[in-house]
């Protein structure tokens, strides 16, 4: 395995619409492997490969306490939704910007398993935004792109001034 670079915001590379994996194989199986490791790293609890510069449709997600409960998302699809909550996000590709986020209460997701079987799976709470913020990724959208154009500027602007200090 091995530990893989995040983008950061704003890199146009983000806003990238990934590919539908064609077909499940050991290529797919060690990327997800490397996500996995790569999001534990970070830390974090979730991330789409397009935040690895990777433009397939593939997401990883762990909400557990004990990082024991990894889930692997290949072609996922939001069959339905319902409800409404508003929850505090952060991002890997967004380091340190945590904002709220309306999102739905409940999804219904579609997707293959890492050895390429479907399945669906419903989810509530911290797993549904999980699944909506990770899917998005992969329409090439970054939660911030949910606030206003104001908050997306002294976003941008703080990202910048930690680049700059960092570099």
């Amino acid at each position: 395995m091995a530990l893989l670079p995040i983008l950061r915001y704003p890199d146009p590379r983000l806003h990238k619409k990934a590919a539908p994996v064609e077909r499940v194989d050991e290529s797919v199986r060690k990327l997800i492997a490397d996500m996995a490791e790569t999001m534990y790293e970070a830390p974090g609890i979730g991330l789409a490969a397009t935040q690895v510069d990777v433009h397939k449709r593939i997401i990883v997600i762990d909400v557990s306490e004990d990082k024991s409960t990894l889930l692997a998302f290949i072609n996922p699809e939001i069959l339905e939704s319902a409800g409404e909550q508003v929850c505090e996000e952060g991002c890997l590709s967004v380091p340190g910007i945590y904002e709220k986020v309306t999102r739905s209460e409940r999804v219904k997701v579609r997707a293959l398993d890492p050895q390429g079987a479907p399945f669906t799976l419903e989810a509530e709470g911290l797993l549904a935004v999980c699944i909506q913020h990770e899917i998005d990724h992969l329409e090439g959208k970054v939660f911030v792109e949910h606030l206003s154009q104001l908050k997306q500027g002294r976003i941008k602007a703080r990202l910048a001034k930690q680049a700059r200090i960092t570099a």
